[in-house]
């Protein structure tokens, strides 16, 4: 695996309150992302950056099988990491376009997004709009990064992919899966089921515009060069954390509250296990965050 966080990140407080006798719940759920690249500039060790993918990219296993529903790009983390690890490899691959690349492929953190880092839509949409090239921060990582491989037919790509992989791909059946998926593009009523989800996204404008590509055959020169993203698992976090009463104060392993100790956001033992469930969509912890501050805040105001 690679880390999404920085070495001093350790949870060390969550243990600091078990030995004040405080109660820690659901600490063997955790979160990885699945989409993780190796940062060609590291920061920490083993420094990842997690690629925050729109829809259309192919998904294949390690062995060049495609990936099954729900398992599509965006759809459930959950499911498409038991998915990769049933194969027995710890990564997986993106297969894309150029076009693909430019429009649906944004890299985590507000400092790697200029959607988040230039203030200015109108800069986002120009470039979106005008540009063949991805932000800079992607290409940079096209052109540096090891686990991107970039080709101008499929065979090229297939074998810049088995010398990333250790020779797993079968050229011929992963060029009868794209094959068969771009035999899909001009029927607007597909059998392909991630090519329903394209459909789906862009009937919102603001998908159609600025985050998901026309669908386009991957084979078709036009819409190239053809990319492979090998991905690795990626760390995040515990979505465990400090059973407390609904005022934040947290609890001891009898049920009894500790005076003078509370705890707020997800270190609250909400994530994973509280009303948002373990399948929580991405940023809905922000309002149990917001929530449990406010309660704790008040909590103790008062006492």
């Amino acid at each position: 695996m690679i880390s999404g966080v920085p070495a001093h990140v350790d949870g060390r407080m969550v243990a600091i309150a078990k030995d004040a006798g405080g109660r820690v719940i659901n600490a063997d759920r955790m979160w990885h992302y699945t989409e993780g690249v190796k940062n060609w500039d590291p920061i920490w060790p083993a420094h990842g950056i997690r690629i925050l993918p729109g829809p259309s990219a192919m998904w294949f296993d390690a062995r060049g099988n495609r990936l099954r529903p729900p398992a599509m790009p965006g759809f459930d983390t959950l499911a498409t990491l038991r998915e990769i690890l049933s194969t027995g490899f710890d990564y997986s691959w993106f297969v894309m376009t150029q076009k693909i690349l430019k429009k649906e492929v944004a890299l985590s953190g507000s400092e790697q997004n200029p959607d988040l880092a230039s203030k200015s839509w109108l800069k986002v949409i120009r470039h979106r709009l005008l540009n063949r090239q991805a932000t800079p921060a992607v290409e940079a990582f096209k052109r540096h990064g090891e686990d991107f491989v970039v080709a101008d037919t499929l065979d090229e790509l297939i074998a810049g992919m088995n010398a990333k992989g250790g020779g797993r791909i079968d050229a011929e059946k992963l060029r009868a899966q794209i094959v068969a998926r771009d035999s899909q593009i001009d029927n607007p009523f597909t059998k392909d089921a991630q090519l329903m989800a394209v459909h789906a996204a862009r009937a919102y404008r603001g998908d159609r515009l600025m985050r998901t590509a026309r669908p386009h055959r991957l084979l078709d020169r036009e819409n190239g060069p053809l990319i492979a993203i090998r991905l690795n698992i990626i760390t995040r976090k515990t979505l465990g954390g400090l059973e407390t009463d609904l005022n934040g104060q947290v609890m001891n392993a009898q049920g009894e509250r500790i005076p003078g100790l509370f705890a707020a956001g997800e270190v609250a033992g909400f994530g994973g296990g509280g009303y948002h469930g373990y399948n929580a969509l991405e940023g809905s912890f922000l309002g149990g965050c917001i929530f449990s501050g406010r309660q704790a805040g008040r909590a103790d105001t008062i006492a």
